[in-house]
């Protein structure tokens, strides 16, 4: 399942929690959306990523990378929003490698035709319907 991603304001992070025979690690926390409706959103980080939170404090905008987590247990079902990036709204992720140009929005994509190159004079693509 492919992930999703949300921003928000960290209102509340829970203890680490360990679980089983101590080799288990979980750990919660809640954002509150920017939306016109806010929502109360509450993720859990099991591992590894229970330590990401540690550079968060209450109150931060932070941008949260998550999967959705289904599971059924004795006729009853349960979700979790399995968190596994976090990094404060408005950073950016580092390029995969130097900036050549494709995807610019001075110019075209190389798969996308031109007036020029399908043939079409200027007054011949102006009127086409799309």
């Amino acid at each position: 399942m492919a992930g999703f991603e949300i921003e928000g304001k960290l209102v509340k992070i829970y203890d680490m929690e360990v679980k089983g025979t101590g080799s288990f690690r979980t750990r919660e926390f809640v954002i509150e959306t920017m939306e016109t409706y806010p929502q109360f959103v509450k993720f859990q980080s099991v591992q590894d990523k229970c330590d990401l939170l540690n550079q968060f404090q209450e109150g931060e905008t932070i941008k949260v990378s998550f999967d959705l987590r289904g599971r059924q247990w004795q006729d009853k079902y349960f979700t979790n929003l399995n968190a596994w990036r976090m990094e404060k709204a408005g950073a950016t992720s580092p390029s995969p490698g130097p900036h050549t140009g494709a995807g610019s929005y001075d110019s075209a994509p190389s798969s996308f035709p031109t007036s020029s190159a399908s043939g079409l004079s200027s007054a011949e693509a102006e009127d086409l319907p799309f």
